[in-house]
């Protein structure tokens, strides 16, 4: 068993990280993201789309370098690094942003089937059978959540053609002109794009439930290059489809691209879509809230199904007395800008840490 007390038999294969990372960014925010990015970049949105994909591998890799110094989880790094006290503290926050992340993921895709399909029926009451869902998937373990993530990736990417029938209908000059923003504004369009790329991050907490967990690197690496090129398809086919204006003031540039498929059997072909969303969306939901609920059980030594029922009673009451568009907006807020730079300037800094306390070990 490894620092994080994992037994061989709750450990799933290395290949399945693929699944598991590229599950988590294919979400909420591939329904979305394009009309963010060309208000911030325009038709250069595939560059910032480029940058963030080049982030997210740096920080892949920094994540198993750590690991390689420090075997575990992020909650037994933390210790190592920090010491009992402030190590906790920064698990904490770890274990709130996987937290405030999984309620985002839930609340998002709620105010969606509000304004697709069931406006009149009230959120609690989706809130309260995806809770349940996550909770039966949860208390299956871990490998459980690894096959449905590997089942939701396999099952859905019959949607692509989707784009490619947006293609009939596109005016390809909407692509120019391109490379007519400099490097910083490259760089403040990742912001737009954090959404769709979060998620790479629960290797911190789903680390020692891999086999060989050294080796499962490049799974992870591919997972991102896998939702990189999917983010560059459908952003060229939103831009070339929608007019500048037009993809600015869509909020959903995704979904609303599927309402002019017309089948003889089906006129309102996005009620499929955000019908099938729910399959797509699951491990967006389930992982993070697993990550959260793991984290206070190595923190408090407690069993797991306590935290995530407080957890999901949170939710629940969120939905229930505050579920408005503007609690929808302020999570969204917290997501996006703070939580990305949290993590993009913390595990440079735990890296160097760790580095410097091996350095003085070895001495």
């Amino acid at each position: 068993m490894n620092q994080a007390g994992v037994n061989e038999k709750y450990k799933v294969s290395p290949f399945y990280v693929f699944f598991l990372v590229h599950s988590m960014q294919t979400g909420l925010g591939v329904l979305s993201f394009q009309r963010e990015l060309a208000k911030a970049m325009g038709t250069d949105g595939w560059l910032s789309i480029l940058l963030a994909g080049l982030i997210v591998h740096i920080l892949i890799w920094l994540i198993y370098k750590i690991f390689s110094i420090v075997p575990g989880d992020i909650i037994s790094t933390n210790d190592h690094a920090f010491g009992k006290w402030i190590g906790k503290f920064f698990s904490l926050l770890f274990i709130l942003y996987f937290f405030v992340l999984g309620m985002t993921i839930i609340i998002g895709y709620i105010n969606v089937i509000h304004v697709w399909m069931f406006e009149e029926v009230p959120s609690w009451a989706f809130a309260l059978v995806f809770l349940i869902l996550i909770y039966y998937i949860t208390t299956g373990g871990f490998r459980t959540i690894t096959g449905i993530a590997f089942l939701t990736v396999i099952v859905s990417y019959w949607l692509l053609f989707v784009p490619f029938y947006g293609f009939k209908y596109s005016d390809f000059t909407g692509f120019l002109p391109i490379f007519h923003h400099n490097l910083v504004e490259i760089m403040k369009g990742t912001k737009s794009f954090s959404l769709s790329m979060l998620g790479f991050e629960m290797i911190l907490m789903y680390y020692p439930f891999i086999k060989n967990a050294e080796t499962s690197q490049k799974y992870a690496h591919g997972g991102v290059v896998l939702t990189t090129l999917l983010s560059l398809l459908l952003y060229f086919v939103s831009i070339v489809f929608y007019s500048q204006k037009q993809l600015t003031l869509t909020l959903w540039p995704t979904l609303t691209l599927t309402s002019i498929i017309e089948l003889p059997f089906i006129q309102r072909f996005e009620y499929i879509t955000v019908s099938w969303w729910t399959i797509v969306i699951i491990p967006n939901m389930v992982i993070p809230l697993w990550a959260a609920s793991r984290g206070v059980k190595r923190l408090f030594n407690v069993q797991q199904k306590y935290p995530l029922w407080g957890m999901s009673i949170i939710i629940l009451l969120v939905n229930i007395f505050f579920y408005d568009i503007d609690s929808l907006y302020i999570l969204n807020k917290i997501i996006n800008p703070y939580s990305v730079c949290f993590i993009v300037i913390y595990l440079p800094l735990l890296f160097v840490f760790i580095s410097i306390k091996k350095s003085r070990n070895r001495l």
